[in-house]
């Protein structure tokens, strides 16, 4: 996933004995520590015996909760491509406190140091965004009044708002998911949210059910209704709902036991999401969709992508879609930025 990690033991070479103890580096939102726990359980399940250990950081993206994600790129030292949420975690990393890093893979900047690589991915939750309103809105997006209040941290869900439908105002907020959620029920002057699906079905606030569009559960004793966007028409962030991992490449022991948990499809699919990514030389809050699904069994891998122009928000977005091998994700993006570019 753009970093080189250390190839798997040639046969008949010794085997790198497991560390006898692992210490996960997380941070504490609730949504993170269940993603660590998740990581254990997967380790568990993988036959690993030795002594685990969950250790909180606090990045600086959770130390400013009053700043924009925009406003971390601003000043003398801006730091929201080398990680709002991960730049700490890594710093960990470096000085020895954790043995690997469990990241929201959409989080994490598309180029990493030499030092790092992103060595496993767990399962892929549904990668869908998800309206939530305080009435139903079984349309989605269209069943929003006219100048409806709308709030996200993200940009790319913001340009895609903008350009579905220019009268919606659109709003910033921050905050972990409950805190999001609590903005929503409070706030008289807003007719939703948009969350990812991946988180809310981590929390436990929906279920992990295919084949239906939307549902309905209590948050503080309010009603919120959720409808899930289709993700081949509200394009998804690169990465997202799924789990990344990451580790020192020099860390051959730690790799070898976290290669034991990695989910391929999900590492493929994440893999050409952030390839693409890496050859617009776009960061983790550039204003673009990727969505991947395998074709022909899984021996195809497909792509549609939507990018819109950092520097002009009227300007509608430039969209493309290929397929390729499965076992070749970089040659996959190569394909797109050849579309694009004509």
């Amino acid at each position: 996933m753009n970093n080189t990690v250390p190839p798997p033991q040639e046969s008949g070479s010794s085997p790198v004995p497991a560390p006898e103890k692992l210490v996960l580096g997380t941070r504490g939102s609730d949504l993170a520590l269940a993603q660590a726990r998740m990581t254990e359980a997967a380790l568990r399940g993988a036959g690993y015996e030795g002594e685990i250990e969950i250790r909180v950081v606090k990045t600086i993206g959770d130390k400013r909760p009053d700043l924009k994600l925009s406003e971390f790129s601003q000043g003398d030292q801006p730091v929201v491509d080398k990680g709002i949420f991960t730049r700490e975690l890594e710093d960990a990393l470096r000085r020895g406190e954790i043995d690997f890093a469990v990241h929201s893979l959409k989080d994490v900047p598309t180029e990493l140091d030499a030092a790092f690589a992103i060595v496993a991915t767990l399962p892929r939750a549904p990668v869908e965004d998800v309206l939530l309103t305080k009435s139903p809105a079984p349309d989605g997006i269209a069943s929003l009044p006219l100048g409806a209040h709308v709030a996200t941290s993200s940009v790319r869900r913001a340009r895609q708002l903008r350009w579905m439908r220019p009268d919606l105002d659109v709003v910033d907020i921050r905050g972990n998911v409950p805190t999001r959620l609590r903005k929503l029920v409070e706030n008289d002057g807003w007719d939703g949210i948009l969350l990812a699906r991946a988180g809310l079905q981590r929390l436990g606030y929906v279920e992990a059910v295919e084949g239906f569009a939307g549902t309905a559960f209590h948050f503080d004793e309010i009603e919120v209704f959720a409808q899930f966007l289709d993700a081949r028409e509200f394009l998804p962030a690169a990465g997202q709902g799924a789990v990344g991992i990451e580790a020192l490449v020099a860390s051959e022991a730690v790799i070898a036991v976290l290669r034991t948990i990695d989910h391929a499809d999900t590492f493929r699919r994440a893999t050409a999401e952030r390839a693409f990514l890496a050859r617009l030389q776009a960061g983790c809050q550039t204003p673009v969709g990727a969505f991947t699904w395998f074709a022909d069994d899984g021996a195809t891998l497909a792509m549609r992508v939507r990018v819109f122009d950092e520097s002009n928000g009227d300007a509608p977005p430039r969209e493309a879609e290929a397929r390729g091998p499965a076992d070749r994700p970089d040659a996959l993006a190569d394909a797109l930025m050849d579309r694009l570019s004509r």
